[in-house]
């Protein structure tokens, strides 16, 4: 999964990447709402962390803006301001969840988790297709019942292929998932792919290439 922070506050914004990250989230942070909206235009992410009070603008107005799009991407607001009026009218613009600070990082993991699983319809943190378990809590994957470890970005990479399983995945989309704003070279997704692939060539199922569109986690044909 990959999640945006937008924070003014280095520090805070440093402990929530550090520990989002732990958790074994992709994370890209901004601080200003300009910059946000520019990134929100660009890329797709599975879920946004907001503070109202940045230096350009109100997290509030970047919300608005997001949902006149049209983009349901799951919100949660993080903010001192814990009075009734911010928390009704942040619900009222489409934010999924509201998180008045101080808070404890391990109930914002909880309240990441339950977003994530509603805006993907799951009930649990487990990810199943074929012979393949993720848990995107526990960031283990089981294979034909036996664990599989796996790097930190081949593990990103299946779980976008499984949180689409039998469906094309642009490559653009995956590159976002698996690198965020970091300057990569032209080939360095297809290194993660073939490398995943080898994991799963003695296994029923294939990470398919469809030129020019992107990449689909199936099962081999007979």
């Amino acid at each position: 999964m990959h999640l945006l922070v937008i924070e003014d506050d280095p520090l805070l914004s440093r402990s929530l990447g550090e520990a989002m990250s732990r958790a074994g989230y992709g994370i890209d942070a901004l601080t200003r709402v300009e910059d946000a909206w520019q990134a929100l235009r660009q890329r797709r992410f599975d879920l946004i962390l907001l503070d109202l009070g940045l230096p350009d603008g109100s997290g509030l107005e970047l919300l608005a803006r997001l949902r006149d799009t049209g983009d349901a991407t799951p919100v949660m607001i993080l903010t001192a301001r814990d009075g009734l009026e911010d928390r009704v009218r942040g619900l009222d613009l489409g934010a999924d969840d509201y998180l008045a600070k101080p808070f404890s990082i391990s109930e914002l993991e909880a309240r990441v988790r339950a977003l994530l699983r509603r805006s993907q319809q799951r009930i649990d943190d487990r990810l199943h297709f074929a012979c393949l378990t993720l848990d995107t809590h526990a960031a283990s994957v089981w294979l034909a019942g036996e664990p599989l470890d796996l790097p930190r970005r081949e593990f990103r990479l299946l779980e976008a292929l499984m949180l689409n399983a039998g469906r094309i995945v642009a490559r653009e989309s995956l590159e976002d998932r698996l690198f965020g704003f970091e300057a990569v070279g032209a080939n360095a997704l297809e290194v993660y792919v073939s490398r995943l692939r080898k994991r799963l060539q003695e296994t029923p199922l294939a990470i398919r290439t469809l030129r020019g569109l992107g990449y689909r986690l199936e099962e081999r044909r007979e």
